[in-house]
């Protein structure tokens, strides 16, 4: 299932489109503002961002350029009342992927959530083949030739990741910060202990291998 988060400080707006959105077959998570969001981002792996512009603090624009610092591909759509092409261009220089205009057509919004998934190549992105080795997403398995692979919750999200973007090296700091609680006492060198439990792991497996970029951190290879 999809996991969607949703960024509305309008309470009703947002608990509206929340239930919505999960009786359309979508996992959501509401947030009232960019701050309550960031907590969210670093508990939850999400495959959408849906912001409104106008919010207390933070607004949609710094929140949209932020995530897009961190997050090069999760699809980011703004709901808002602004109309205004200036506020468009703003958007979409941010970052942004798509711009729908309060107060939405919920129908259409389902057809541009499905369009940014596909564009963004998510469907297919939640199985990994890499020759025999098998990662499924939504199951949380790892199979190679057949047979499961125990992995911790961790340890999976971190070898997804890597396999995701293989030849794309990943600093400690980085997966630090997506895998780790912000308020975490784990020093980065934890990942390196990560890194040789998921080697003994997969010590059978020939079809790509973890690797350490010295002075940087990992990444993974296909043979």
């Amino acid at each position: 299932m999809f996991k969607i988060l949703v960024v509305e400080d309008d309470k009703a707006l947002n608990r509206s489109l929340c239930s919505f959105l999960h009786h359309s077959g979508y996992e959501t998570t509401g947030c009232l503002s960019a701050e309550e969001a960031y907590d969210a981002l670093y508990e939850t792996m999400f495959d959408l961002i849906i912001s409104d512009i106008m919010m207390p603090k933070t607004d949609g624009f710094e929140f949209a350029r932020t995530v897009r610092s961190l997050n090069s591909d999760i699809p980011i759509m703004f709901m808002t009342a602004r109309d205004d092409f200036a506020s468009k261009q703003r958007g979409f220089r941010a970052g942004i992927d798509d711009y729908m205009v309060k107060p939405v057509d919920f129908d259409e919004l389902l057809l541009r959530i499905g369009a940014l998934l596909r564009r963004a190549k998510i469907a297919s992105a939640k199985h990994l083949t890499i020759g025999n080795f098998t990662m499924d997403a939504d199951a949380r398995s790892a199979c190679l030739d057949g047979e499961e692979i125990p992995l911790t919750v961790r340890e999976f999200s971190i070898l997804y990741k890597l396999l995701s973007y293989p030849q794309k090296t990943f600093t400690r700091t980085q997966l630090m910060d997506e895998f780790w609680d912000v308020d975490t006492t784990s020093s980065p060198r934890t990942v390196d202990v990560y890194m040789t439990k998921l080697r003994t792991k997969l010590s059978d497996c020939q079809d790509f291998e973890i690797v350490t970029v010295h002075g940087l951190g990992y990444k993974a290879v296909i043979r």
